[in-house]
């Protein structure tokens, strides 16, 4: 397995589906002739041509609604948002058509799309540019939500994303695109929609996590080793749906759960994870469930108030304790 960038694992999803199906295409700002503003797309439009990367104007709702008519007629279209903070302006698109397609047809017309970007916040960009949309779009039926926190699942989950014939939101977090990593090399490595992945095995506790949040929870995991406590952490990979059967067989496992998000806790991924834990194992838990999520203000651009609203080590370790009664 080569050693490459989370980027270049995304780029190498992209062309391989391209080589292996002629329907698949990307769209999106400065995807071309840029080569990507994250350089996600480098190299594509030698390769393919102007037919199969295709630059838009900076028009969202315009070019995600051609992307879904192109869906509806037989294309499996890749459209990206340069950050998802900008797919708000497309919000009608995802939600009212993307979304509701299948079902306000009867299943006479699928949408076999991926709406594909950044997020999160990667340093200094302010509040418009630092969004985790997530929560949001996974509020709705009818939408998959995939968050990769590693290059080679960037490349497995987006490969499924891609063959999917339902609409996929396949959010990326900036901080990420530089990260390496080994990635399978074999042009049929797919990492399936739903599958949640356990990064650490342990026994004492369970974190919840997904992204970048992912990291967080390993290095919080590692401290707390060097106390003598056994934490798991399961990236759970695909938000919606959700792999409850790995959630569960954890939680049985550890019978203590700590959930991990960049996201705000109001209304965050973790609140509608804990309720269905609740549901589903009360009786093993050993202690509350406690969620570490990003501080409920809007994200400053002053670099300190941006750390300290982020879930960091400190946080995570801190919940671990207060799980444990510690």
């Amino acid at each position: 397995m080569a050693v490459i960038q989370y980027r270049e694992a995304l780029n190498q999803a992209m062309s391989e589906e391209m080589e292996r199906d002629d329907r698949v295409f990307l769209m999106g700002e400065e995807v071309a002739e840029y080569q990507g503003a994250y350089k996600v797309s480098q190299g594509m439009l030698d390769r393919f041509g102007a037919r199969r990367i295709v630059d838009s104007p900076i028009s969202e709702n315009g070019f995600a609604g051609i992307g879904i008519g192109a869906a509806m007629v037989g294309l499996r279209p890749i459209i990206e948002f340069m950050t998802f903070s900008f797919s708000y302006v497309a919000f009608d698109q995802l939600v009212n058509n993307a979304a509701n397609m299948r079902y306000m047809s009867g299943g006479q017309f699928s949408v076999p799309i991926v709406f594909r970007g950044n997020s999160g916040i990667a340093g200094n960009l302010g509040a418009t540019h630092s969004h985790r949309p997530e929560a949001l779009f996974s509020h709705f039926p009818g939408l998959k939500v995939m968050m990769p926190s590693t290059p080679a699942d960037a490349k497995g989950m987006l490969k499924a994303a891609i063959r999917d014939d339902d609409p996929v939101i396949f959010i990326e977090h900036e901080n990420l695109l530089g990260d390496k990593g080994e990635v399978p090399d074999d042009p049929d490595f797919v990492v399936p929609i739903g599958q949640a992945d356990v990064k650490r095995e342990g026994s004492d506790v369970t974190i919840l996590t997904y992204s970048r949040s992912v990291m967080t929870s390993l290095k919080a995991a590692d401290k707390l080793a060097e106390e003598d406590v056994s934490v798991e952490v399961v990236d759970l990979r695909t938000l919606r749906p959700l792999d409850m059967d790995t959630i569960l067989a954890s939680i049985t496992k550890t019978n203590r759960c700590v959930f991990v998000e960049e996201d705000w806790y109001y209304c965050g991924i973790g609140a509608g994870v804990a309720d269905r834990i609740y549901r589903a194992a009360f009786d093993e838990l050993d202690a509350p469930i406690q969620r570490v999520a990003a501080k409920d203000a809007p994200i400053p651009y002053n670099r300190t108030l941006e750390l300290d609203i982020l879930p960091n080590v400190e946080r995570v370790v801190e919940a671990v304790n207060s799980v444990l009664y510690r």
